[in-house]
């Protein structure tokens, strides 16, 4: 595909060459680490206190719209990351999980799209310059491209199966814009992550192809999914293997799992992928499953057990943390993977 003939970033070199040495580390949650701060509705609109009022006013009630934050509350989120950074991360995601115009129709904010995506991408740099001008390690920022809030394999209507709430061009132009966003404000990778829909996925591939071209250059793209139950199936159905043979053709820099499992129920499912993808592995879990409150009890010990574990055994590339994660999470499970060599994986020419 003419996607491949552009000359990628050096961007590329610099994290193969690093991937070669040892086991990468990505950062831990940042929705869980946006819910310990107990912001209220004004302080997502940014009014008041330490606040950036929002350029983008609308009457839509806001909290929970934590992408949002990038704008009212930099600080607080440029403080996450730094934090993550400093714990060990080598790559820091961006605040953008839901910063399509799909996903911000909830609140109204359809406008603010590329603001949020540019600016998540600026905050993110400043907090991983930060970190470096500290301890001279270089880190990276990935655009992160969340699922969105509707599937296009899926029917939301059990009376109307072939009913879909979302077409492939919606989610494209959707993705786009975002990526777009990401592009502009200086992101090194886009991960395209959580990914429960597989045909989202592939919309969400085919806009990064559009936006590299206008580029000019290619970013490495990490993919993501998600085994949704015991099923060991993402929720349109596949198992790991499908996955990986639905996605391979973008030639991914890294594929893998995240979310939805704690790492001791995604190891099977890491170990499958790993058996058949000509890439790098990527494993982050949650801290095990949510208690009755929503909360996660799983310590950082023991989940970097378990991906010590995993590295171990040869399993991955990448290692970090999805839902309930912690900056002690990530410090413990870089310690945990240190002495593994990470597992021996082709990249692509």
């Amino acid at each position: 595909m003419k996607i491949f003939r552009l000359p990628e970033t050096d961007t590329v070199r610099r994290l193969q060459a690093m991937a070669r040495d040892r086991i990468l580390m990505l950062d831990g949650a940042m929705g869980t680490m946006i819910q310990t701060l107990s912001l209220t509705e004004d302080d997502f609109h940014g009014r008041g206190g330490s606040g950036t009022g929002c350029a983008h006013p609308t009457d839509h009630p806001q909290k929970g719209n934590n992408d949002l934050l990038t704008l009212t509350q930099p600080e607080a989120i440029e403080r996450i990351h730094f934090d993550f950074a400093m714990a060990g991360a080598d790559i820091v995601e961006t605040n953008t999980f839901s910063s399509t115009t799909i996903a911000q129709a909830d609140y109204g904010l359809q406008a603010a799209v590329h603001d949020l995506n540019e600016q998540a991408a600026r905050v993110a740099r400043r907090a991983i310059d930060r970190a470096t001008a500290i301890d001279g390690r270089e880190r990276f920022v990935a655009g992160a491209v969340g699922p969105t809030n509707r599937t296009a394999s899926l029917s939301p209507d059990v009376n109307d199966p072939g009913f879909r709430a979302v077409t492939f061009d919606d989610l494209r132009i959707a993705y786009g814009a975002q990526i777009r966003g990401l592009i502009a404000g200086g992101a090194d990778l886009i991960l395209i992550e959580t990914i429960f829909d597989t045909l989202n996925a592939k919309a969400a591939i085919f806009a990064c192809f559009e936006a590299f071209a206008e580029h000019g250059k290619r970013l490495p793209v990490m993919i993501s999914g998600t085994i949704t139950d015991a099923s060991g199936r993402t929720l349109s159905g596949q198992t790991p293997t499908a996955f990986w043979h639905s996605v391979r053709h973008a030639r991914p820099f890294s594929v893998g799992l995240n979310c939805a499992l704690g790492a001791a129920a995604m190891r099977p499912h890491i170990a499958e992928i790993g058996g058949v993808a000509d890439t790098l592995v990527c494993a982050y879990p949650n801290a095990g499953l949510p208690n009755a409150f929503g909360q996660y009890d799983e310590g950082p010990e023991e989940t970097a057990a378990q991906l010590g574990a995993f590295a171990s055994q040869g399993l991955v590339n990448m290692v970090g943390g999805c839902c309930g994660t912690t900056p002690d999470h990530i410090r413990a499970m870089a310690e945990a993977v240190a002495a593994h060599a990470p597992r021996k994986a082709p990249f692509h020419d």
